[in-house]
Protein backbone atom coordinates (compact mmCIF):
# COMPACT_ATOMS: atom_id res chain seq x y z
CA UNK A 1 0.00 0.00 0.00
CA UNK A 2 0.98 3.07 -0.86
CA UNK A 3 2.41 5.49 2.31
CA UNK A 4 -0.15 8.20 2.75
CA UNK A 5 2.87 10.96 2.50
CA UNK A 6 3.39 9.64 -1.09
CA UNK A 7 -0.34 9.78 -1.99
CA UNK A 8 -0.77 13.13 -4.21
CA UNK A 9 0.75 14.09 -7.44
CA UNK A 10 3.37 17.44 -7.18
CA UNK A 11 1.92 20.00 -9.27
CA UNK A 12 4.33 19.35 -12.52
CA UNK A 13 3.08 15.94 -12.41
CA UNK A 14 -0.34 16.98 -12.18
CA UNK A 15 -0.27 20.03 -15.09
CA UNK A 16 1.13 17.39 -17.44
CA UNK A 17 -1.73 14.94 -17.01
CA UNK A 18 -4.51 17.25 -16.94
CA UNK A 19 -3.19 19.33 -19.87
CA UNK A 20 -2.66 15.98 -21.85
CA UNK A 21 -6.24 15.09 -20.63
CA UNK A 22 -7.29 18.52 -22.33
CA UNK A 23 -5.75 17.86 -25.82
CA UNK A 24 -8.53 17.08 -28.00
CA UNK A 25 -8.42 14.26 -30.92
CA UNK A 26 -5.83 12.71 -29.15
CA UNK A 27 -5.57 8.59 -29.72
CA UNK A 28 -6.01 6.47 -26.96
CA UNK A 29 -5.83 2.75 -27.21
CA UNK A 30 -9.01 0.96 -25.80
CA UNK A 31 -6.78 -0.84 -23.61
CA UNK A 32 -3.58 1.41 -22.25
CA UNK A 33 -3.60 4.40 -20.03
CA UNK A 34 -3.09 8.10 -22.20
CA UNK A 35 0.20 7.86 -22.30
CA UNK A 36 0.42 11.46 -20.38
CA UNK A 37 -0.19 9.49 -17.01
CA UNK A 38 3.11 7.20 -17.80
CA UNK A 39 4.52 10.31 -18.53
CA UNK A 40 3.52 12.08 -14.82
CA UNK A 41 3.90 8.79 -12.85
CA UNK A 42 7.76 8.48 -14.19
CA UNK A 43 8.33 12.10 -13.15
CA UNK A 44 6.44 11.26 -9.78
CA UNK A 45 9.06 8.55 -9.23
CA UNK A 46 12.13 10.64 -9.58
CA UNK A 47 10.57 13.86 -7.43
CA UNK A 48 9.65 11.49 -4.43
CA UNK A 49 13.24 9.40 -4.54
CA UNK A 50 15.18 12.05 -4.95
CA UNK A 51 13.81 14.47 -2.68
CA UNK A 52 15.63 15.60 0.83
CA UNK A 53 13.94 13.74 3.11
CA UNK A 54 15.23 10.56 1.76
CA UNK A 55 19.13 11.86 2.67
CA UNK A 56 20.34 10.39 -0.65
CA UNK A 57 19.53 7.43 -0.55
CA UNK A 58 22.48 5.80 1.58
CA UNK A 59 22.36 1.85 1.62
CA UNK A 60 21.51 0.67 5.51
CA UNK A 61 20.20 4.70 6.17
CA UNK A 62 16.88 5.55 7.15
CA UNK A 63 16.59 7.29 3.55
CA UNK A 64 17.36 3.93 2.15
CA UNK A 65 14.37 2.33 4.16
CA UNK A 66 11.87 5.29 2.91
CA UNK A 67 13.29 4.53 -0.86
CA UNK A 68 12.80 0.89 -0.25
CA UNK A 69 9.03 1.21 1.18
CA UNK A 70 7.88 3.61 -1.92
CA UNK A 71 9.46 1.26 -4.16
CA UNK A 72 7.60 -1.85 -2.61
CA UNK A 73 4.34 0.50 -2.62
CA UNK A 74 4.29 0.88 -6.27
CA UNK A 75 5.50 -2.68 -7.31
CA UNK A 76 2.37 -3.48 -5.06
CA UNK A 77 -0.20 -0.72 -6.22
CA UNK A 78 1.16 -2.17 -10.02
CA UNK A 79 0.10 -5.72 -9.26
CA UNK A 80 3.34 -7.35 -9.38
CA UNK A 81 3.84 -10.23 -7.67
CA UNK A 82 6.46 -11.50 -5.31
CA UNK A 83 8.76 -14.39 -5.83
CA UNK A 84 8.74 -17.50 -3.80
CA UNK A 85 11.54 -16.25 -1.45
CA UNK A 86 9.57 -12.70 -0.83
CA UNK A 87 9.82 -9.32 -1.71
CA UNK A 88 13.11 -8.62 -0.17
CA UNK A 89 16.17 -10.05 -0.56
CA UNK A 90 18.68 -8.90 2.43
CA UNK A 91 22.11 -9.29 2.85
CA UNK A 92 25.13 -8.68 4.37
CA UNK A 93 28.59 -7.64 2.72
CA UNK A 94 31.36 -5.35 3.08
CA UNK A 95 31.49 -2.85 1.18
CA UNK A 96 33.67 0.55 0.28
CA UNK A 97 33.07 4.00 1.98
CA UNK A 98 35.78 7.42 1.98
CA UNK A 99 36.71 6.36 5.32
CA UNK A 100 37.76 2.15 4.33
CA UNK A 101 35.96 -0.72 4.02
CA UNK A 102 32.49 -1.00 6.02
CA UNK A 103 30.07 -3.85 6.17
CA UNK A 104 26.34 -2.77 4.98
CA UNK A 105 23.03 -4.32 5.75
CA UNK A 106 21.32 -3.64 2.36
CA UNK A 107 17.82 -5.27 1.18
CA UNK A 108 17.36 -5.89 -2.70
CA UNK A 109 13.63 -5.38 -3.82
CA UNK A 110 11.93 -7.98 -6.29
CA UNK A 111 9.11 -8.41 -8.36
CA UNK A 112 8.28 -11.15 -10.89
CA UNK A 113 5.80 -11.05 -14.01
CA UNK A 114 5.18 -14.51 -15.77
CA UNK A 115 5.69 -14.78 -19.52
CA UNK A 116 3.29 -15.83 -21.56
CA UNK A 117 5.73 -17.30 -24.30
CA UNK A 118 8.74 -19.02 -22.43
CA UNK A 119 7.80 -18.47 -18.65
CA UNK A 120 10.83 -20.74 -17.58
CA UNK A 121 12.78 -18.10 -19.20
CA UNK A 122 13.57 -15.10 -17.42
CA UNK A 123 15.20 -11.72 -17.64
CA UNK A 124 16.21 -9.89 -15.32
CA UNK A 125 15.65 -6.05 -15.28
CA UNK A 126 17.62 -4.19 -12.52
CA UNK A 127 17.89 -0.54 -11.61
CA UNK A 128 19.75 0.40 -8.34
CA UNK A 129 18.03 2.64 -5.93
CA UNK A 130 20.66 3.82 -3.74
CA UNK A 131 23.15 6.80 -3.82
CA UNK A 132 25.65 8.31 -1.40
CA UNK A 133 23.76 9.61 1.08
CA UNK A 134 24.57 12.58 3.17
CA UNK A 135 28.02 13.87 3.06
CA UNK A 136 29.87 17.51 4.54
CA UNK A 137 25.95 18.51 5.50
CA UNK A 138 25.18 18.19 1.85
CA UNK A 139 22.43 15.50 0.89
CA UNK A 140 23.32 13.72 -2.73
CA UNK A 141 20.05 13.30 -4.03
CA UNK A 142 21.01 10.97 -7.19
CA UNK A 143 18.10 12.22 -9.59
CA UNK A 144 19.59 10.70 -12.38
CA UNK A 145 21.75 9.11 -10.30
CA UNK A 146 19.82 5.74 -10.09
CA UNK A 147 16.18 7.67 -9.33
CA UNK A 148 16.06 7.88 -12.67
CA UNK A 149 16.66 4.44 -13.83
CA UNK A 150 14.17 3.04 -10.96
CA UNK A 151 11.49 5.33 -12.40
CA UNK A 152 11.82 3.90 -15.86
CA UNK A 153 12.32 0.26 -14.83
CA UNK A 154 8.68 0.88 -12.83
CA UNK A 155 7.37 2.40 -15.91
CA UNK A 156 8.34 -0.84 -17.62
CA UNK A 157 7.23 -2.99 -15.52
CA UNK A 158 3.57 -0.95 -15.78
CA UNK A 159 3.63 -2.15 -19.24
CA UNK A 160 4.38 -4.93 -19.25
CA UNK A 161 1.16 -5.79 -16.48
CA UNK A 162 -0.97 -3.78 -19.21
CA UNK A 163 0.73 -6.38 -21.98
CA UNK A 164 2.55 -9.83 -20.64
CA UNK A 165 6.02 -10.19 -21.58
CA UNK A 166 7.05 -13.09 -23.99
CA UNK A 167 9.74 -14.18 -20.85
CA UNK A 168 9.09 -14.21 -17.50
CA UNK A 169 10.29 -10.52 -15.89
CA UNK A 170 12.23 -10.10 -12.69
CA UNK A 171 11.96 -6.41 -12.02
CA UNK A 172 14.89 -6.26 -9.63
CA UNK A 173 15.58 -2.52 -7.23
CA UNK A 174 19.13 -3.19 -6.21
CA UNK A 175 20.86 -1.55 -3.04
CA UNK A 176 24.40 -1.13 -2.65
CA UNK A 177 25.28 -0.07 -6.02
CA UNK A 178 27.49 2.86 -4.91
CA UNK A 179 29.11 0.81 -2.37
CA UNK A 180 30.62 -1.93 -5.26
CA UNK A 181 27.88 -3.35 -6.90
CA UNK A 182 26.66 -5.23 -3.46
CA UNK A 183 23.46 -5.95 -3.74
CA UNK A 184 24.18 -7.31 -7.49
CA UNK A 185 26.59 -9.57 -6.40
CA UNK A 186 24.53 -10.65 -3.64
CA UNK A 187 21.71 -11.59 -6.04
CA UNK A 188 23.70 -13.74 -8.57
CA UNK A 189 25.04 -15.22 -5.58
CA UNK A 190 21.31 -16.15 -3.95
CA UNK A 191 19.20 -15.84 -7.08
CA UNK A 192 15.14 -16.50 -6.34
CA UNK A 193 15.33 -18.94 -9.86
CA UNK A 194 18.56 -20.98 -11.12
CA UNK A 195 20.78 -18.73 -13.06
CA UNK A 196 20.79 -21.02 -15.90
CA UNK A 197 17.24 -20.16 -16.77
CA UNK A 198 18.46 -15.93 -16.84
CA UNK A 199 18.39 -15.15 -20.14
CA UNK A 200 19.90 -11.98 -19.55
CA UNK A 201 20.32 -9.10 -17.62
CA UNK A 202 19.20 -5.20 -18.76
CA UNK A 203 20.37 -3.00 -16.45
CA UNK A 204 19.13 0.71 -15.92
CA UNK A 205 21.58 3.41 -14.15
CA UNK A 206 21.07 7.28 -15.20
CA UNK A 207 18.25 7.33 -17.76
CA UNK A 208 17.43 11.25 -17.82
CA UNK A 209 19.92 13.52 -19.02
CA UNK A 210 20.54 12.49 -22.52
CA UNK A 211 20.70 15.97 -23.29
CA UNK A 212 24.84 15.78 -23.26
CA UNK A 213 24.99 14.13 -26.42
CA UNK A 214 21.13 12.94 -27.29
CA UNK A 215 22.08 9.45 -26.81
CA UNK A 216 20.56 6.74 -24.45
CA UNK A 217 23.84 4.44 -24.69
CA UNK A 218 23.30 0.42 -25.11
CA UNK A 219 26.81 -1.27 -23.31
CA UNK A 220 27.14 -4.71 -23.83
CA UNK A 221 26.59 -5.62 -27.74
CA UNK A 222 30.76 -6.09 -27.99
CA UNK A 223 30.37 -8.81 -25.96
CA UNK A 224 26.91 -9.96 -26.55
CA UNK A 225 27.01 -9.26 -30.22
CA UNK A 226 23.79 -11.20 -30.74
CA UNK A 227 21.81 -7.71 -28.86
CA UNK A 228 22.79 -5.34 -31.47
CA UNK A 229 21.05 -6.32 -34.46
CA UNK A 230 17.71 -6.62 -32.60
CA UNK A 231 17.62 -3.01 -31.05
CA UNK A 232 19.18 -1.52 -34.10
CA UNK A 233 16.37 -0.93 -36.20
CA UNK A 234 14.82 0.74 -32.96
CA UNK A 235 14.36 4.96 -34.15
CA UNK A 236 15.04 7.60 -32.44
CA UNK A 237 12.69 9.02 -29.68
CA UNK A 238 11.98 12.95 -29.60
CA UNK A 239 15.78 14.00 -29.32
CA UNK A 240 17.17 10.90 -28.11
CA UNK A 241 18.38 7.84 -30.01
CA UNK A 242 20.08 4.93 -29.07
CA UNK A 243 23.76 4.77 -29.26
CA UNK A 244 25.85 1.42 -28.85
CA UNK A 245 29.82 1.56 -27.17
CA UNK A 246 31.78 2.15 -24.44
CA UNK A 247 32.67 -1.86 -24.27
CA UNK A 248 34.98 -1.78 -26.48
CA UNK A 249 39.25 -3.03 -25.49
CA UNK A 250 39.79 0.71 -27.01
CA UNK A 251 37.17 1.65 -24.65
CA UNK A 252 39.52 2.84 -21.56
CA UNK A 253 38.79 4.32 -17.91
CA UNK A 254 35.50 5.85 -17.80
CA UNK A 255 35.23 6.07 -21.50
CA UNK A 256 34.33 1.73 -20.21
CA UNK A 257 31.57 1.04 -18.94
CA UNK A 258 30.94 -2.47 -18.78
CA UNK A 259 32.37 -2.41 -15.15
CA UNK A 260 30.56 0.38 -14.05
CA UNK A 261 27.38 -0.66 -12.85
CA UNK A 262 25.55 -3.47 -11.31
CA UNK A 263 25.15 -5.35 -14.53
CA UNK A 264 28.89 -6.34 -14.05
CA UNK A 265 27.96 -8.43 -11.43
CA UNK A 266 26.05 -10.47 -14.29
CA UNK A 267 28.41 -10.57 -16.76
CA UNK A 268 30.93 -11.88 -13.75
CA UNK A 269 28.53 -14.39 -13.47
CA UNK A 270 28.45 -15.50 -17.31
CA UNK A 271 24.88 -14.13 -17.69
CA UNK A 272 24.47 -12.60 -20.45
CA UNK A 273 23.93 -8.38 -20.13
CA UNK A 274 22.87 -4.85 -21.63
CA UNK A 275 23.32 -1.41 -20.03
CA UNK A 276 21.29 1.67 -20.80
CA UNK A 277 22.35 4.73 -19.45
CA UNK A 278 23.44 8.52 -20.53
CA UNK A 279 26.51 10.01 -20.50
CA UNK A 280 28.21 11.80 -17.73
CA UNK A 281 26.95 15.11 -16.83
CA UNK A 282 28.60 17.91 -14.82
CA UNK A 283 26.10 16.90 -11.44
CA UNK A 284 27.10 13.25 -11.87
CA UNK A 285 27.82 12.17 -8.03
CA UNK A 286 27.33 16.07 -7.03
CA UNK A 287 24.67 17.20 -4.22
CA UNK A 288 23.07 19.22 -7.61
CA UNK A 289 22.17 15.90 -9.12
CA UNK A 290 18.36 17.47 -8.53
CA UNK A 291 14.85 16.35 -9.95
CA UNK A 292 14.87 20.05 -11.25
CA UNK A 293 18.02 19.37 -13.31
CA UNK A 294 15.73 16.85 -15.62
CA UNK A 295 14.63 18.22 -18.69
CA UNK A 296 10.89 15.76 -18.66
CA UNK A 297 10.46 15.27 -22.73
CA UNK A 298 14.14 13.92 -22.71
CA UNK A 299 13.60 11.78 -19.72
CA UNK A 300 10.05 10.47 -21.04
CA UNK A 301 11.78 9.97 -24.82
CA UNK A 302 14.54 8.27 -23.20
CA UNK A 303 12.14 5.99 -20.74
CA UNK A 304 10.13 5.00 -24.29
CA UNK A 305 13.61 4.17 -25.76
CA UNK A 306 14.30 1.99 -22.58
CA UNK A 307 10.87 0.41 -22.96
CA UNK A 308 10.85 -0.16 -26.69
CA UNK A 309 14.38 -2.01 -26.06
CA UNK A 310 12.82 -4.34 -23.66
CA UNK A 311 9.77 -5.76 -26.25
CA UNK A 312 12.35 -5.50 -28.77
CA UNK A 313 14.82 -8.37 -27.04
CA UNK A 314 12.24 -9.92 -25.29
CA UNK A 315 10.48 -10.56 -28.53
CA UNK A 316 13.66 -11.62 -30.16
CA UNK A 317 15.48 -13.78 -27.95
CA UNK A 318 15.08 -17.98 -26.99
CA UNK A 319 13.53 -18.17 -30.69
Amino acid sequence: MRHPRFAALSPLAAALLLSACATPGAPIAPTAPPPSAMQAQLLEDVRILAADDMQGRDTGAPGGAMARAYIVGRLEALGVAAPAMGREQPWEMTGRTREGPKTFNGVNIIGVIPGRRVADRYIVVTAHYDHVGVSDGQVYNGADDNASGVATMLALAADLKRQAPDHSVLIVALDGEERGLLGAKHFVEAPPVPLESITMNLNFDMTARAETDGKLWVTGTYQHPNFRPILEPIPANGAVSLAFGKDTPQDTGEDNWVNASDHAAFHRAQVPFLYLGVNYHPDYHRPSDDFEKITPSVFISATELSIASFRALDGALDR
